[in-house]
This record gives C-alpha cells, sequence and structure tokens, in this order.
C-alpha cells in the first residue's frame, strides 16, 4: 500500500514536537565512540573467550585417551588462573600509564579496578571503552599465551607444577613483555610493530612451551636410539577438527578487537577488512599443507591441514589491516608451508611437541612479524630486535621456572604413570571409561 503525503506528516508530528528535547540530548557529550568501542572489546573478548574452548578440543583429540582428560583439567584450570592472576597484577603491570618501576621495561603491581556502578562520579575518556571491557577483552589473549604451552607439554607433565608455571606466565612473564610494546614501553618507541600479537602472544607462548619441551624430555617410545621418530596418533580427529574451526572463529575476535575502536564507519570498515584478511590467510594455510603434504608423504595429513590453517592465523596476526587479501593469502600460505618443516625439524633435534605448538605458534608468529614489513611501517631491523628480545626473555624465565621446579617438586609423573595415562595416575578419571578393557 503507497504510503500518503498526509500520512507521512501525521506519523512524523510527535517526532516534530520532540525537537527541542532532542537538540538539548545532542549538546549532551558524544557517547558513540565509547559505547561501540566497549560493544568491540566485550564481543572480541567472548570470541577470544572461546577460543580456549578450542585449544581444549584441539588438545583432547591430539592426544592419546589415556591423557585426555588431564588436558582438559588442564585448559580450564589455566583459564580460571590467567583471570585471577591478570587482576592481582597482570592488567597494570602490562598497562603502567603513569605508574613504570623501570620507565619503559617494568610496571607497578596492583590489582585491577573497575569504574563505579553507572559510571557514578567519574568522567570516563569518552573516546575510548570501559576499564571493564578493555581488561575483559586483553585478559583473554594472557589466557590464550598459556594455552600454547598446555598441548606442547602434553602426556608426561604432572598437573601441579604446570599450573605452578601458568600462574608465573600469566602474572609476571607475559604481561612484562607484553607491556613493552602494548604498554608504551620501550619497543613500542623504537616502532616495533605488532598488531594483535603474533609475537607478543603466540611466540611467546611457543617460547615458553619449548623451554619447557627442552626441560621436560620427549614422551617414552617417541625417539628410537637409532634416530627413528615413532609417531604417536591422536585420539579423536573429529574433536582436533572442531577445536581447530572453534580457534578460526575466536581468530575474528583476536584480530578484529585489536583494532580496538569502533566509533567511526572508517573503524568499523577497518574491522571487516581484518576479518576478511583473516580468514584468508587461515584458509591459504590449510591449503598450503594439504598440498605439500600430498606431494612430500603421498598422502595429506590432516593434523598438518589443522595446523596449516592456524599458522596462517598466527601469520597474519601481526598485521591483519594493511594486507590486501592476496598478500593475506600469500603470507598465511608460508606460514602453513613452514609447519609442514619445521614439524620433522624438531623431530630431529628431539624436541616432542604433542600438538605442533612450537611450529605454529613460535616459527609461524616469527615470520608474521617479519612480514609486516611488506606492508606496513616497521623496519626489519626493529622487527628481528623485537623478536629477539621478547624470545630471549620469555625463554630464559621460562626455562628458570622450569629448571627450578624440575630440580625441587620435580615436573614429570614417572615411567609407570606415563604408561598407565595421566588420567588415571593424576586424576583417577578417565574421559572413556567405556572403551577400557
Amino acid at each position: 500500500m503507497k504510503t500518503t503525503l498526509k500520512t507521512v506528516m501525521l506519523s512524523a508530528a510527535p517526532l516534530l514536537a520532540a525537537t527541542p528535547v532532542l537538540a538539548q540530548e545532542a549538546a549532551a557529550p558524544d557517547e558513540t565512540g565509547f559505547i561501540f568501542t566497549t560493544l568491540l572489546f566485550l564481543i572480541g573478548g567472548f570470541l577470544v573467550f572461546w577460543m580456549a574452548a578450542g585449544f581444549a578440543m584441539l588438545e583432547a583429540g591430539l592426544v592419546r585417551s589415556k591423557n585426555v582428560t588431564t588436558q582438559l583439567t588442564k585448559n580450564i584450570a589455566l583459564f580460571s588462573i590467567a583471570s585471577i592472576m591478570y587482576w592481582l597484577i597482570g592488567f597494570n603491570l602490562m598497562y603502567p600509564g603513569d605508574g613504570w618501576m623501570i620507565a619503559g621495561w617494568l610496571g607497578g603491581f596492583s590489582p585491577t579496578s573497575l569504574e563505579p556502578v553507572g559510571l557514578e562520579g567519574v568522567e570516563p575518556a569518552l573516546d575510548y571503552a570501559s576499564v571493564g571491557s578493555d581488561f575483559f577483552f586483553q585478559l583473554m589473549f594472557c589466557a590464550t599465551t598459556a594455552s600454547i604451552v598446555s598441548g606442547t607439554l602434553a602426556e608426561r607433565i604432572k598437573l601441579g607444577p604446570f599450573l605452578v608455571f601458568v600462574i608465573i606466565l600469566t602474572g609476571l612473564i607475559y604481561p612484562i613483555e607484553a607491556s613493552w610494546q602494548w604498554g608504551g614501553g620501550w619497543l613500542s618507541e623504537a616502532g616495533f610493530a605488532d598488531f594483535a600479537g603474533s609475537t607478543l602472544v603466540h611466540a611467546a607462548g611457543g617460547f615458553a612451551a619449548l623451554a619447557g619441551a627442552i626441560v621436560l624430555g620427549p614422551r617414552i617410545g617417541k625417539y628410537a636410539a637409532d634416530g627413528r621418530v615413532t609417531p604417536i596418533l591422536g585420539s579423536n580427529m573429529p574433536l582436533a577438527t572442531l577445536g581447530t574451526f572453534i580457534l578460526w572463529l575466536g581468530w575474528f575476535g583476536f584480530n578484529g578487537g585489536s583494532q580496538l575502536a569502533m566509533g567511526t564507519a572508517a573503524d568499523v570498515a577497518d574491522i571487516s577488512r581484518i576479518f576478511a584478511n583473516t580468514n584468508m590467510a587461515a584458509a591459504a594455510g590449510a591449503v598450503a599443507a594439504l598440498l605439500l603434504t600430498q606431494t612430500i608423504y603421498g598422502k595429506t595429513d590432516l593434523t598438518m591441514v589443522l595446523n596449516g590453517a592456524l599458522a596462517g592465523l598466527v601469520s597474519i596476526t601481526a598485521e591483519p589491516l594493511a594486507p590486501t587479501l592476496f598478500g593475506s593469502l600469500w603470507i598465511g600460505a608460508v606460514g602453513g608451508a613452514i609447519v609442514v618443516f619445521a614439524v620433522p625439524f624438531l623431530d630431529k633435534l628431539k624436541i616432542d611437541d604433542v600438538v605442533g605448538a612450537i611450529p605454529v605458534h613460535l616459527f609461524a608468529g616469527v615470520w608474521g612479524t617479519i612480514a609486516v614489513i611488506f606492508y606496513g611501517d616497521a623496519s626489519l631491523f626493529t622487527q628481528l630486535t623485537g623478536v629477539i628480545a621478547i624470545g630471549a626473555f620469555v625463554f630464559v624465565a621460562s626455562l628458570v621456572v622450569w629448571l627450578i621446579m624440575k630440580n625441587t617438586v620435580g615436573i614429570r609423573v614417572d615411567e609407570e604413570a606415563e604408561i598407565t595415562g595421566l588420567d588415571m595416575s593424576e586424576l583417577g578419571m578417565e574421559a572413556y571409561p567405556e572403551f577400557t578393557t
């Protein structure tokens, strides 16, 4: 039915009468940017939170059935510990503002405080977002760093010492190195660029995992005396695939939320560009791994394809905005190829990484950070400086913690417990009891 001019005028009459009220409201401070950026942090945050489920499912699928419950326990425990430690000291250590203890290098130690209910008595900077949303979003990155370590050290590490390491990693190690860039520290001043954390989150988690794997040693039967590598297959490929898709989904919040602003049309357009580039890199990483494994081994390796997708995601994380779709494709494809060659390289070194987290997060994270030079403003020297500084700090600090625990409380289960499985030896609870013979 057509709308007549008379109908329009009659329907508009109440609005015209309210014009003075609307004019008064328009005179108030513009809260639009504050509202939408806060919303971006909250939506991005719970997408990244969903990555915790992705890590849990991926690890549950790639370990043997006798260790599944332990991996699930580690994942929910590490996220919970990270939440508490990041509130207690991590957030303010990572974002010191004017509270640097050593300018550019070390922030202050204090718990996080939120705005009062209803913003009563405060005047927040309306060009940014609420403290609560910022804390929530940044916490997810902290927890992700710890999740990376979990999979590498699976099937032979004691639960207690692992969780002690998580306390130190999420409360101290990660916030300190991240403050050098995202907290306005010395790397930020030097011009280092890492949009969403290829090095600050992923390579950092990979360096911590590498230190742990070296100290912990490989699983029983993984490497023979003559140098042969014995494949130890995962228990559930559907779960591993589900975990990869969940991580892929969560990465849109990881990279998209790192735009850190949604108050203008330009910001929203950039976020959509980040989503498209993130997806392209993941797809290219998966296809590269698929083609390479088919070419090299004569058969496609699903675990390599899954990790190829994740490596593509890690690779684009350092700069998901500036590249074209083609740029994202080749950056992600290189990441997928890195995984295919890095996994056997680690095996030659007899470094046992159960889920392939070191190739995915460390190697591809370093590659992604270097790839910024092709589309961003950073120099190769500056990018390498950041990678080396963060890598050295995280690796050495983690190595010290692992060695102290190894020589005091011990970090590895005994041989009988490892053969039986950590589910029964550590927890007394199996993931699939009906299949036990």
